[in-house]
């Protein structure tokens, strides 16, 4: 029966591919291809569990594909299906389905009908692939998918400046989930010395046996699991991203961020508690979170002037409860509490634009205020206090930018010196005298060499911060994207001694795509005025092709699962020690920021009003 698990995948996978090639201009075709693709997938679903509960429900796990092997490594697409994967499975088969429905005459001769058919399908492969997972790094490819495609879909309207604005920021905030992920994942290996699978971690005694003599790693792993957690469901303190994800269609709202993709923080809580379960701070913390989002979060939800903004603070305040149920150790009531804020969410987003309508009068006229309320109870100077706070989110945007965001970009500026020429003078040299010092390393001392691990990691998280920062040129910013790849390969080349074979698996993606990228980006230098970054330039629909081709290199240049650079990101961290945790969160940092400023340069060159718009645009939202 778990021979049956990919087509969970394959057949949205299959809509997804007929549908890029169906015509624009040819709408029903489109959404009764995504209909019909979604509603296979629910009816599959629905047989599939009907037949595991008759059976004798035990949990399914499928080792399918063995992607990379090697003496010591083993990277392979692993399945498990549980009754987690079961609740989750047809909870957002049903949304989706449903949601699908309500698209096909809510987005009738919207301009992009078909890009956000392609986008809810492309989100529907991930989604599956992230809850039918049976190890980290199929989870993370279903996480890379839902990141990428939350990105799209919040920059639906691509030639206004708030959606695209807000979708980079909130794929920011995913990045830094994906730090949690990624030092989990390799701090796992390090534990386990094997590539864990979930089915692993129901034994007890197995669990119980290495976190004994692991206490600290175990620990690290727990935390690393919670940041991702806490970014991905929109807890404290990352809440302020899933109002912003509202700018997206409607469908969108309630499919990502009322329903599915907000939930799968608590997913990912509810798979991996057998190896939390007995870390009783780890559950404390958990809980405390929760609390803690749950109170303010409602407290803002009450003081909202948009409808879809108090339905985004509510669907937080509701899950910051279900974290506190999956710390407690009630995961029966976890699974229903989530389906059930799930269908509730999806239920309000979808008539949000009616009730609006329809109630707009009786709220100028008939409006009557609540007698009582629980802040009648408390002084005036805390009711003010709290009204105020609550008014402005708890200022959790301008904690975000004063504590995160602005180091990074003072210290971008402090790198002004880094010019092409000067690239090409010093660090293309420097690069080719150590790689001819890695094929002699006996000539240098032990001494030295033991440092030059983090030196050259450093080396390209200066660039890549470099990159991210950068106001002026794409092509620089690009480039040094490019070279911090190459520089992470150095570092961790001179850590341990390895097959030169696993560096040009990660290179060879990095390489294809850069490359294309570069001329992509030159060619449209030639064609344009300008692609600098200071603004959005909006060139997506005057230069579509190029826009898709790009997105591409982006995708390949940024490790997504479409080039071998994704196993071997994987590979690299497996040659990181465990007694190097600086080393790992350098090169951590490179992946993610990386991630951050290749999304900008596609957004600020190709997304947003046009350069030469001569009509007003907002700057902010409500």
């Amino acid at each position: 029966m778990q021979h049956l698990l990919p087509l969970f995948i394959l057949l949205p996978a299959l809509g997804f591919i007929i549908s890029l090639f169906l015509p624009e201009k040819k709408e029903t075709l489109i959404s009764r291809t995504a209909f019909f693709t979604v509603g296979l997938h629910l009816l599959g679903a629905i047989v599939f569990f009907i037949y595991w509960v008759i059976g004798d429900r035990d949990p399914l796990n499928l080792k399918d594909i063995v992607l990379y092997q090697s003496s010591d490594y083993e990277f392979y697409i692993d399945f498990y299906f549980d009754k987690i994967t079961a609740t989750y499975l047809l909870v957002g088969a049903f949304l989706t389905f449903l949601v699908t429905t309500y698209s096909r005459y809510y987005l009738h001769r919207e301009q992009g009908y078909k890009r956000f058919f392609n986008t809810i399908l492309f989100f529907y492969i991930g989604y599956n692939i992230a809850v039918i997972s049976g190890n980290f790094e199929t989870l993370f490819v279903g996480w890379e998918i839902l990141g990428i495609s939350s990105f799209l879909l919040i920059a639906f309207y691509r030639e206004r400046y708030l959606p695209v604005k807000n979708a980079v920021k909130v794929f920011s905030i995913y990045r830094i989930g994906d730090v949690g992920l990624i030092l989990a994942t390799w701090a796992s290996h390090h534990l386990w010395h094997e590539n864990i699978t979930f089915s692993k971690l129901n034994n007890y005694e197995l669990v119980h046996e290495h976190l004994t003599s692991h206490s600290m790693i175990g620990v690290f792993i727990s935390l690393m699991i919670l940041v991702t957690a806490l970014a991905k469901s929109a807890q404290l303190p990352f809440s302020s991203w899933l109002p912003r994800a509202m700018e997206g269609p409607t469908p969108s709202s309630a499919i990502f961020y009322g329903s599915l993709s907000v939930h799968l923080g608590v997913f990912l809580l509810l798979r991996t508690y057998p190896f939390w379960e007995q870390q009783f701070s780890i559950r404390i913390l958990i809980g405390v979170f929760g609390l803690f989002t749950a109170i303010i979060t409602t407290g803002i939800a009450r003081v909202q002037s948009s409808v879809k903004s108090q339905i985004a603070y509510a669907s937080i305040a509701q899950i910051g409860l279900i974290f506190i149920e999956v710390a407690a150790g009630y995961e029966n009531l976890a699974l229903f509490h989530f389906a059930g804020n799930a269908f509730l969410r999806t239920y309000q987003l979808l008539v949000s634009p009616s009730v609006v309508s329809y109630l707009i009068r009786e709220q100028f006229y008939n409006f009557s205020p609540r007698q009582r309320s629980v802040e009648n109870s408390f002084p005036k100077k805390i009711q003010y206090t709290l009204y105020i706070l609550c008014l402005k989110e708890w200022n959790l945007d301008s904690i975000m930018y004063r504590f995160f965001w602005n180091p990074f970009k003072r210290l971008g500026k402090g790198l002004d010196f880094l010019t092409v020429k000067r690239l090409l003078i010093f660090f293309i040299p420097a690069y080719l005298i150590s790689f001819f010092c890695y094929y002699h390393r006996d000539l240098i001392p032990s001494h030295v060499e033991q440092y030059l691990p983090i030196t050259f990691s450093l080396i390209g998280l200066i660039m890549v911060v470099k990159a991210f920062t950068e106001r002026k040129k794409a092509i620089l910013s690009w480039v040094l994207i490019i070279m911090n790849h190459f520089w992470v390969a150095l570092a961790i080349s001179f850590n341990e001694k390895y097959k030169i074979d696993e560096s040009v698996l990660y290179l060879s993606g990095i390489i294809v795509a850069g490359v294309l990228g570069y001329f992509l980006l030159y060619r449209l230098r030639k064609l344009e005025s300008g692609i600098d970054l200071d603004q959005f330039h909006g060139y997506a629909y005057k230069r579509p092709t190029i826009a898709f081709i790009f997105l591409a290199c982006c995708l390949g240049v940024s490790g997504f699962p479409i080039t071998p650079t994704f196993i071997g990101e994987d590979l690299i961290f497996t040659h990181i020690h465990e007694d190097q945790t600086f080393l790992a969160l350098c090169v951590t940092l490179s992946t993610i920021i990386d991630g951050i400023a290749i999304i900008r340069i596609y957004a600020r060159i190709f997304l947003g009003p046009h350069v030469k718009s001569i009509y007003e645009m907002a700057y902010r939202s409500s």
